[in-house]
């Protein structure tokens, strides 16, 4: 926003070359910041910082929708899965986060596609390698409580760079461990931004 704020109007592509990352990787972002009122774009144009008017609709909307009533299922995957077994996951769940469970099923690690292309560039063996060795551990790990509000969990994922969100709650014999409930993500937020945009209005 800062660059929008010193610069607009600009183009989603001279965003992109002044923070290092590809147009595709920054159109998530821009999407949630412009439906929540902060950028405006205009076509052939660019973004220019609209500020966040009072009253914003989908912003107050945000705030009471919790993550309960949209977190989708988490696919996750065992401690002692291969790296191998990690990349199979990924593609036949169609995901871009695997959420790492330890025995007990609770939430132990996070692995990113970046994790996993990481670890496979000049490996060979990647049966032999356990995904535990290449996952971000807790209290590395961003998480979201089912009783957040959308709005956080979307300001998360913004505020840490991330495209998934592990819901999740404290167990009951130790507060230092999390029961995994489900995840949230960009097109979590995206999906629930065209539903807004479908209700009709009053």
């Amino acid at each position: 926003m800062q660059i929008v704020k010193e610069e607009g109007p600009i183009t989603g592509e001279q965003i992109a070359e002044r923070l290092n990352l590809t147009r595709a990787t920054l159109r998530p972002d821009l999407s949630v910041l412009t439906m929540c009122g902060y950028l405006d774009a205009r076509p052939r144009v660019g973004y220019f910082y609209a500020g966040r008017p009072d009253g914003n609709v989908i912003s107050e909307r945000l705030h009471k929708l919790k993550v309960q009533d949209y977190k989708a299922l988490p696919i996750a995957v065992q401690e002692s899965a291969s790296v191998y077994d990690a990349i199979v996951t990924l593609f036949l769940e169609d995901v871009g986060t695997l959420y790492v469970v330890n025995q007990k099923g609770f939430l132990a690690g996070v692995v990113s596609r970046k994790d996993l292309l990481r670890a496979s560039l000049g490996n060979k063996a990647l049966e032999d390698i356990p995904v535990s060795i290449i996952m971000s551990r807790m209290p590395n790990i961003v998480t979201v409580t089912p009783e957040e509000s959308l709005f956080e969990a979307a300001k998360k994922l913004i505020d840490f760079q991330i495209d998934s969100l592990p819901v999740v709650r404290p167990t009951e014999e130790d507060s230092r461990s999390f029961e995994l409930l489900g995840r949230v993500t960009k097109t979590t937020i995206v999906k629930v931004f065209v539903e807004l945009g479908h209700e009709p209005s009053v």
